[in-house]
């Protein structure tokens, strides 16, 4: 899921306390490094760490092959979010995040809601995030559901974008040596990258978690360092740039205070024993509660307690396709967990 919107520290404010969450991917596999032997708690917590990430992409993988066959031209949004969402629970994961549906000229943050009644059409992206014990595996992929496929190319470009990159980490590239490959691969085609949207590193309970991996060159000579992370190129025929648009659907929690209102209270304390610190939908939330969901949210959210991340739309309104894959960088090489 992109860096635009998704960001923070690894905690979250609890009654004036930080709560933070366990020690983060790229502090574990340094510390491990550096331990000679590693002590048997690190290599536990490393252990379960890299399980978790490698289990979540598998997982991640086979929903993304239900969601390939599953998806068809006139298929309602809500049923496809519910549907996703219920096969990452049957294959042994959690949610992630909400499963982004995003159209046309909106590059990601979308989530439906029980209302909805639009349908899959034109330029469907697809972002999908797992969680196995907090480590998140995050994948995207782009579908044409036109009936000339007049996206195929600007798909493409996404594309072969994320598989310059992926390619590229071999040799230990900076980060605008990364940027500038996927620019170089989306220009290629004739298309433009959009600039102010990136990949990100991933943390237990964190979508982004540090340092973001950007889609343009940035003249930024810094390396990726051990840890988990996230590629994920966004290819338009715009100006290249999104802004910030009407709610996505999709919040997260980021000052645990206790609300006034019974339902905000019920909400918060539900969201927090399932998700911590990632997001969620207000889809969920409605079924879960009912019809005082919205007032209960928009309490919280009036609270300063949740954040609404909004719909990240293409500047000039147009089309935008996307692709992701997630990785874990070792001290000896990548392990790329979500290729198909």
């Amino acid at each position: 899921m992109t860096e635009k919107s998704y960001g923070g520290d690894n905690g979250v404010k609890n009654q004036g306390k930080i709560v933070k969450t366990k020690l983060d991917s790229k502090t574990k596999i340094k510390k491990a490094k550096e331990e000679r032997p590693a002590s048997k708690e690190v290599k536990g917590e490393l252990n379960l760490e890299l399980e978790s990430y490698i289990k979540a992409g598998e997982i991640a993988k086979k929903t993304t092959e239900f969601a390939k066959k599953l998806i068809k031209p006139g298929m309602s949004l809500l049923e496809i979010a519910k549907k996703i969402e219920e096969e990452i629970v049957k294959l042994g994961g959690e949610i992630g995040f909400p499963v982004n549906l995003s159209i046309d000229d909106v590059a990601a943050h979308y989530h439906p809601t029980i209302e909805e009644t639009r349908k899959a059409e034109g330029l469907l992206k697809v972002d999908i995030g797992v969680s196995v014990n907090g480590y998140i595996a995050d994948t995207a992929f782009s579908l044409d559901l036109t009936e000339d496929k007049k996206y195929k190319e600007l798909i493409e470009a996404s594309e072969n974008a994320l598989s310059s990159a992926l390619e590229l980490l071999e040799k230990d590239p900076t980060l605008h040596e990364i940027g500038q490959a996927i620019q170089k691969e989306i220009e290629k085609k004739g298309f433009s990258p959009i600039v102010n949207l990136s990949g990100h590193e991933l943390g237990q309970y964190k979508v982004h978690a540090g340092i973001t991996i950007p889609n343009c060159g940035n003249n930024n000579q810094n390396k990726i360092e051990p840890g988990a992370y996230a590629i994920e190129p966004f290819a338009t025929t715009g100006e290249g740039k999104v802004y910030d648009g009407v709610s996505s659907n999709i919040f997260s929690i980021t000052d645990y205070k206790t609300p006034r209102g019974q339902t905000a209270r019920k909400i918060l304390e539900y969201v927090w024993n399932k998700y911590k610190t990632l997001p969620f939908s207000l889809r969920e939330i409605q079924e879960k509660f009912g019809a005082l969901a919205r007032l209960g949210i928009k309490e919280l959210e009036q609270s300063g307690i949740v954040h609404n991340f909004p719909q990240l739309v293409e500047r000039a309104r147009k089309p935008v396709s996307q692709a992701e894959h997630s990785f874990i960088k070792t001290p000896d090489g990548k392990i790329i967990v979500t290729t198909r």
